[in-house]
């Protein structure tokens, strides 16, 4: 155990030594978060997945300062340039950025000014005037001894010291870190207009802007700084520096100092300012901004992901998956009970055929054979026309309750390698109305086939670090999809390959053994599987679900290494014993024992059965016959930091803003609304008929 990395750790994280020695063991030894926070309570302290991935992250990222501390003080060994007062400094610090700002004086780099003098032999005059006691005439008489062919006149020379001491002071940890400090605080951004950017632009309304670097939000900093990379704007950093140059003569100078030389090395300071010192951390605090606003975007999109995929699944009904479409129709697809694929269709009731009783013909054909129980219609284009269609079927009597989903994606899944190995003999077209229906059935399992980049519910999401992204969505589904659970007898490539400790390569030979042998008879069976070793048993078993196995505990979230007390506790809570009195008399942690009892009392126990499920309609909103003030309802589509996308059964969602979401002050739309939740009440505040966009308002008006 590396003592340096948990010292540090213990500063960045607020946890006890113990558990933090525990969690860093654990990571070491390979075992994933899901397995960590559901199974190794005791070790943690019962920390979740979310805090336990936190905890990773400043974990890797010590790790990442160690390693680089490792390197720089090797390298100024090799150059004895190591000095007792650097390696203490050195091994001090906690940050990467104090880190490369203490090594920045000794890195090799580019000729520059500085160089240039420094090489022409100016050095000890330098000096000389870093301490500005001698007078001016004195130091004009001292530059003249080292005129050479570089710097041949008197002029030259001063100016080239001057440039060594700029860039000292450029390069000075303390200076950085104080102006680093202060650009975060006290900076403002100025954003001008370059040419090109016209009335028409998406980003005129930032021609003149400025705004506080602490306060710009993460959605309009990666407004602009998509406005600035398409050449339309161009942004700067703006700071009062007079109080700062006051800071700088307190600092470092003195009494003694001739007032004309002082005023020389004020101006060698001001010059590393404006050319070095200024530019360099403007550049890092519009990266620490990037930085800041990518986070920020991520996790809305990761928030809004969790909310869709755990919108409840609507099993044991016959589901009616709709594309629309106009010219080429709308293709259906039905889907059986247990999401298998029964029969597809195209009908026309939308533009230009609008071919109602053919479309009618079809749909009761399909009634006739298999029954259809609900229909998912999706929210493209047509998407109005078709649920006029159904609502028209409604009034007639034939009783087909409908809702509308996000068909994001859909057409993404639909041309898929994964889409072709599950329905190679289909159409991608009916593919992409199955995978509509299926967002109804088990948004989980649909959705986690699909880039989440394509499912509509982002902000900026090709602005951020894709890295970063990437990572943190495949977290999120992880998580998700292992507090649910899964079937391994029915669950697809896609769904497997997100259990904790099995790759894509073993969901893979998963699906394969499945395919040619059968059901798996027990989580016992699955090491039969090959590559399926002991330790992937061990982080995923207890997330995979066996239905119908003999031994019930292989139906429940109990890992196999504790079936022995499951049955223990089986016997022992037919008397009324607490769980620390259990805990005690079976020599198990509390944490495991409360865990073990849940899941004996609720063994098919799903976190998204406590959810608002999806709303089937009841009505349809017409641009025609909105006015402002009306009130409609709709799903809540995609939020964002500025407000919420609503669908109300318009081509455009409508947007409310953040400001009319509610009547106290909220940071973010997230605190009131979530992904696909249904709103009853919405009040009509704007609409732009030749846009065709609505502004929407949870607030009645008055």
């Amino acid at each position: 155990m590396n003592d340096a990395l948990i010292t540090l750790l213990l500063k960045e994280v607020d946890l006890s030594r113990e558990y933090s020695v525990n969690i860093v063991k654990l990571l070491e030894e390979g075992n994933t978060i899901p397995f960590i926070a559901r199974y190794r309570k005791e070790h943690t302290g019962g920390l979740d997945d979310v805090a336990l991935r936190a905890f990773e992250a400043h974990y890797m990222a010590m790790k990442r300062l160690l390693k680089r501390k490792e390197e720089i003080v090797e390298a100024l060994k090799e150059r004895g340039l190591l000095s007792q007062s650097l390696k203490r400094a050195i091994d001090k610090t906690t940050q990467m950025s104090h880190l490369e700002d203490l090594y920045l004086p000794y890195k090799k780099a580019k000729e520059t000014k500085a160089s240039k003098a420094r090489k022409a032999g100016l050095l000890p005059l330098a000096k000389e005037l870093l301490l500005a006691e001698i007078s001016p005439k004195a130091l004009e008489k001292e530059a003249q001894k080292y005129t050479c062919a570089s710097f041949p006149q008197r002029e030259d020379v001063i100016q080239g010291m001057k440039d060594i001491l700029a860039e000292k002071f450029s390069q000075l940890p303390k200076e950085r870190a104080l102006l680093r400090r202060l650009l975060q605080r006290e900076g403002v951004i100025e954003v001008k207009a370059k040419r090109g950017c016209d009335e028409k632009s998406l980003y005129w309304h930032y021609r003149d802007h400025q705004e506080a670097v602490r306060l710009v939000p993460s959605h309009r900093y990666l407004a602009m700084k998509r406005g600035e990379k398409e050449g339309f704007l161009r942004m700067k950093i703006l700071l009062e520096s007079s109080s700062y140059f006051r800071g700088v003569q307190k600092r470092y100078f003195h009494a003694k100092m001739h007032p004309q030389t002082a005023q020389l090395l004020l101006g060698a300071y001001e010059e590393g300012f404006k050319r070095l010192l200024f530019p360099s951390m403007e550049r890092e605090t519009f990266a620490w901004l990037k930085e800041r606003a990518d986070e920020g975007a991520i996790d809305v999109f990761g928030k809004n992901m969790r909310q869709l995929f755990l919108t409840p699944p609507l099993v044991g009904k016959l589901i009616l998956g709709v594309d629309p479409a106009y010219k080429s129709g709308c293709k259906v697809a039905l889907l059986d009970k247990e999401g298998g694929f029964l029969a597809s269709d195209v009908i026309y009731p939308t533009p230009p055929r609008s071919d109602y009783e053919g479309s009618k013909r079809r749909i009761l054909s399909l009634m006739k054979q298999y029954g259809i129980d609900v229909v998912a219609i999706g929210n493209g284009t047509g998407s109005y026309e078709t649920q006029c269609f159904f609502a028209r079927l409604n009034e007639e009597g034939y009783k087909l309750p409908y809702t509308v989903v996000s068909e994001a994606g859909a057409s993404v899944y639909s041309a898929s390698k994964i889409a072709s190995q599950e329905y190679p003999q289909l159409d991608v077209t009916i593919r992409g109305a199955i995978s509509i229906g299926g967002r109804l059935r088990d948004p989980l399992a649909t959705l986690v086939k699909i880039d989440p980049k394509a499912l509509g519910i982002g902000q900026y999401q090709h602005d951020v670090d894709q890295k970063r992204l990437a990572q943190r969505l495949h977290d999120e589904v992880e998580s998700m999809v292992n507090s649910v659970g899964v079937d391994v007898n029915s669950a697809s490539r896609s769904l497997l390959a997100y259990i904790a400790g099995i790759s894509e390569k073993l969901a893979e030979a998963i699906v394969k053994h499945r395919e040619e042998y059968g059901r798996f008879p027990s989580k016992a069976s699955l090491l039969k599987v090959k590559g399926f070793g002991k330790r992937a048993y061990e982080q995923s078993a207890g997330f995979l679900r066996i239905r119908g196995a003999k031994n019930p505990f292989d139906e429940t979230s109990i890992h196999p290494e504790s079936y022995a007390l499951a049955s223990q506790l089986q016997r022992l809570t037919q008397t009324e014993s607490s769980v620390e009195v259990l805990a005690e008399r079976l020599g198990v942690g509390v944490f495991t024992i409360k865990d073990t009892l849940f899941a004996l009392e609720k063994p098919h126990f799903d976190p998204r059965h406590s959810l608002e499920p999806i709303p089937f309609k009841e009505g349809l909103s017409s641009l025609d016959t909105l006015e402002v003030g009306s009130v409609v309802s709709g799903v809540v589509r995609n939020i964002v930091d500025f407000g919420v996308f609503v669908d109300i059964g318009l081509k455009n969602d409508g947007l409310i803003h953040i400001s009319a979401l509610s009547h106290k002050r909220i940071k973010h739309p997230l605190e009131v609304v979530s992904v696909n939740e249904y709103l009853s009440r919405i009040w009509v505040d704007s609409i732009d008929r030749e846009k065709g966009r609505v502004g929407l308002s949870l607030k009645e008006l008055k």
